[in-house]
């Protein structure tokens, strides 16, 4: 075992552009980077640029300590379940089922409607801000229950913490998901998006939500991790997005910041294994709302809470810090982006630093972790990296 801990820090939807597949996925040109530092004139991230996240895209030749590479997306597909399950090695060859054009079918509301006995307005692709102050109201004065998706493959619904409560709101999203397990209705996610508000422009979605999504199907390096007796601590969404498998221990985070705040509380902590961090909000606040300039100012924090992290490192640590899709927040439309992502990783031992050869899977991870800790290959996708940290 060379490190003792490996800390994996997913920048949801931090994409680094120019993936060979961008064209099928109708995402020629996207760049999450890129046209963030573009638009908003540069983007102050020394610690980033340390690792060398500006040298994968010739935007900042700083790099002063450990490797960075690019990796390539090997699934069929642009979401952040199935990019976090490439990262600890698993292939997706079938992209999930949306509803992004005309919402759910039918039959499935009706058994929705019958099974939570609450009447279902919406279903419809829409954002999650401007579906409140559209439907909010009339959900609060009649019970009925705001059902919709995106361009994700998802099936959301809203409730009131006041009105509708979360009790009910998450009994109603078990349901869904059992629901749409049936192949021709099989979301990746349900997600219960509890809001607080008592009239159209007063509504704020809160930190409660909760996904429910599907298990993977098969084992990941996760469930290798903890068979073999290591900690897993999972951070953020990742028990929602594993579904709880393969994990000793889970935190839930209220934000990002509040996601880094936690990860670096794990310095202080003596354990043997790996915390793997999802920090959601570059995602959901900023990406899927194009919006370049809170993007930038979360990445800005993201970049001093880094600095303090890597502060507290010891010489039998391992960080990596890459992504698991992009979401380039100049592009048109809202969703995802299919792009190449940053995988950075440092450690104090490490004796030099430089950009390595771009990766063909985000699977590169999970294998480096796993012939860190001696597990034996399986099934799984990449190959490890772990030689080539000197």
């Amino acid at each position: 075992m060379r490190y003792r801990r490996i800390f994996t820090i997913v920048v949801d939807s931090f994409g680094i552009g120019q993936d060979p597949e961008a064209e099928r996925f109708k995402d020629a040109g996207a760049n999450t980077f890129l046209h963030i530092y573009q638009s908003q004139q540069g983007l102050d991230v020394p610690t980033l640029y340390a690792l060398g996240l500006g040298q994968l895209d010739h935007v900042d030749r700083t790099q002063t300590m450990g490797y960075a590479c690019r990796l390539q997306e090997a699934s069929n597909a642009k979401d952040t379940l199935t990019g976090h399950w490439e990262i600890m090695g698993l292939l997706t060859t079938q992209a999930p089922i949306t509803f992004t054009e005309h919402g759910f079918p039918p039959e499935l509301i009706h058994e929705l409607e019958k099974q939570t006995g609450r009447k279902v307005i919406g279903n419809k692709a829409a954002s999650g801000t401007a579906i409140l102050d559209e439907l909010g109201e009339e959900e609060i004065a009649t019970g009925h229950m705001i059902v919709y998706t995106s361009a994700d493959s998802v099936l959301q619904i809203c409730g009131n913490e006041d009105t509708f409560g979360l009790d009910e709101l998450y009994r109603c999203c078990e349901i869904a998901r059992q629901i749409t397990m049936k192949p021709e209705w099989r979301v990746g996610r349900v997600i219960a998006r509890p809001y607080v508000g008592k009239k159209r422009g007063e509504f704020v979605r809160t930190a409660n939500r909760r996904d429910y999504a599907l298990q993977p199907p098969q084992d990941t390096v996760l469930d290798a991790l903890k068979e073999d007796h290591y900690d897993v601590i999972g951070i953020g969404k990742i028990h929602d997005i594993f579904s709880g498998r393969g994990l000793t221990q889970t935190l839930h985070s209220e934000s990002s910041v509040h996601g880094m705040e936690q990860t670096t509380s794990f310095l202080d902590i003596d354990f043997t294994g790996l915390c793997f961090t999802n920090l959601v909000d570059f995602d959901a606040k900023w990406g899927h709302r194009r919006n370049p300039a809170g993007y930038k100012n979360e990445l800005e924090t993201f970049d001093k809470k880094l600095k303090q992290f890597i502060e507290g490192m010891r010489n039998d640590d391992l960080l990596i810090v890459c992504a698991d899709h992009g979401n380039d927040p100049t592009y048109s439309g809202t969703d995802h982006t299919r792009e190449l992502v940053p995988c950075l990783m440092y450690s104090p031992d490490m004796k030099k630093s430089g950009v390595l050869p771009d990766g063909r899977s985000f699977a590169d991870i999970g294998q480096t972790i796993a012939e860190n800790f001696g597990i034996a290959d399986r099934h799984w996708l990449g190959r490890s990296r772990l030689s080539e940290l000197i």
